[in-house]
């Protein structure tokens, strides 16, 4: 495999040993951008001149003795993390010229373990919806299939490591905006359990960088193999230095198991609320093939698994209420009395959305109690079990759709078409309750297109889903370049 597409595993041997400097490898990256990213639009703020002197600086640090986890080692990260001296818009124009005054905490981290920044990848417009596309950048396309969405709102970054920019990136997720570009591109990504990852300075360009507990929303790592995940997880996770970092040290657990045949799995392809395409149901059954030939514990259906139909619900109140924080007082009242006409009987996705855009602090108290019985549940069914495998989206990646109205838009599942945001319900058996999950690739679709699934573990026991992605890794043979 051509340098370019091997892992940073292999890229730290390689400098560590003398066999490549962190120049030639910055050098062949940025000739690998200039060469192919017209055609796939990911790196939409390149920062190639700091980047080569990053990596002149590199090569004298380790020459001088110095060894960092990511010393030398080519990355990217998504737009909207700040770094000092490139923009940082959210894709949105009226932001287009916003120069942030300090790095975020995440790019600090990616620099102080010596990694070197190529630059920052695109985003959908405000981080919303599941592609790549805005009226600053323009839009990111599959490196897999022009003509399709490598997902978002990482999908530059997805796109970026699918195509050899880069060894590694970073990203966020609050409705699989790290595991639907991972899952559409062939790549690796991992959501974090809820806090575990400090988030300061990935922050709209209009709002202050400050250390705040988000909800539902992590940021993360993204890979072209589940080690590298490891890696760079290692480098991200712990507390803001500014919150809890003054009193807590992280000391996450081990694995619970090492070899694939120890493991006790959850498979699930079948959602309540819409069903999964036979491409993506043929890739959880590759796992699950995968896992029973290595003498794992694999079950169909457990009593102790939460209801995925109540989670739906929740996740999809949680994650609207969050949505219309900043709209108009106008619209507000509009939406609220759109809600008023429901009848309680109408339990679907559409009016669990447009509840939850209007949900009043007593109401969403009540909502977070009952994800807190959930995470309860899941608490107990993780007593019994190690990990779920699940679909990421009920589909491989789809064909660009650049309707601005997201409510408009339908997915195609099997020729049947559904509304676009119902297939957020598989991002949300994580994200609601806060689990880790590790997107990882399973094989091509029919069509050659690539088929993801994630592992979600138990909460903050994020080395068990990583350590199953990798010994799964191992026996499905992992990353792809696109053809």
């Amino acid at each position: 495999m051509e340098r370019n597409f091997q892992s940073a595993e292999e890229l730290i041997a390689a400098l560590r040993a003398g066999e490549v400097t962190s120049a030639e490898l910055t050098d062949e990256a940025i000739s690998a951008i200039e060469r192919e990213d017209k055609a796939i639009n990911a790196i939409c703020v390149p920062d190639f001149d700091r980047a080569r002197a990053a990596a002149r600086a590199a090569d004298a640090a380790r020459a001088r003795g110095e060894d960092r986890p990511l010393l030398g080692v080519p990355v990217t990260v998504k737009e909207c993390y700040n770094v000092t001296g490139l923009r940082t818009t959210w894709g949105m124009p009226q932001h287009k010229d916003f120069m942030p005054d300090e790095d975020a905490v995440q790019v600090s981290r990616l620099k102080d373990a010596g990694a070197v920044l190529l630059g920052k990848t695109n985003v959908p417009i405000g981080l919303q919806g599941l592609q790549s596309s805005n009226p600053v950048y323009g839009t990111t396309n599959n490196p897999w299939d022009l003509d399709r969405t490598p997902g978002g709102s990482s999908g530059g970054s997805s796109a970026a490591l699918a195509s050899g920019f880069g060894a590694l990136s970073i990203g966020s997720d609050i409705g699989g905006s790290l595991r639907t570009p991972a899952h559409f591109c062939g790549v690796y990504g991992h959501k974090p359990s809820l806090g575990l990852v400090a988030n300061r300075g990935m922050v709209a360009p209009d709002t202050p960088a400050l250390p705040v507990d988000l909800d539902l929303a992590v940021v993360g790592p993204m890979a072209r193999t589940a080690r590298d995940l490891s890696l760079l997880l290692d480098v991200m996770a712990g507390p803001d230095p500014l919150t809890y970092g003054v009193a807590h040290q992280l000391a996450l657990p081990p694995a619970r198991h090492e070899r694939l045949g120890d493991f006790r799995v959850l498979i699930l392809d079948e959602h309540p609320f819409l069903p999964t395409g036979s491409a993506v149901r043929a890739g959880v059954q590759r796992v699950a093939d995968a896992l029973a030939d290595s003498g794992a514990r694999v079950e169909r259906h457990s009593a102790l698994l939460p209801d995925l139909a109540e989670a739906a619900t929740l996740y999809t109140q949680l994650l609207f209420s969050g949505s219309v924080a900043r709209f108009p007082v106008e619209a507000l009242e509009q939406l609220q009395v759109r809600a008023a006409g429901l009848s309680p009987d109408d339990q679907s996705l559409d009016a669990s959305r447009l509840r939850g855009m209007v949900l009043s602090h007593r109401d969403w108290m009540a909502v977070h109690h009952r994800r807190e019985l959930h995470r309860h549940g899941w608490r107990q069914f993780f007593d019994e079990f190690d990990a779920v495998v699940c679909p990421v989206t009920p589909t491989p990646a789809f064909p660009h759709d650049h309707n601005p109205e997201l409510l408009e838009c339908r997915i195609d599942i099997d020729g049947v078409e559904y509304p676009f945001f119902d297939q957020l319900v598989w991002a949300g058996v994580a994200t609601m309750p806060g689990l880790p999950a590790t997107a990882m690739p399973t094989g091509l679709s029919p069509e050659g297109l690539p088929v993801g699934v994630q592992v979600v573990g138990p909460m903050f026991e994020d080395r068990t889903p990583l350590r199953l992605a990798e010994l799964l890794e191992e026996k499905l043979g992992g990353f792809q370049a696109p053809k």
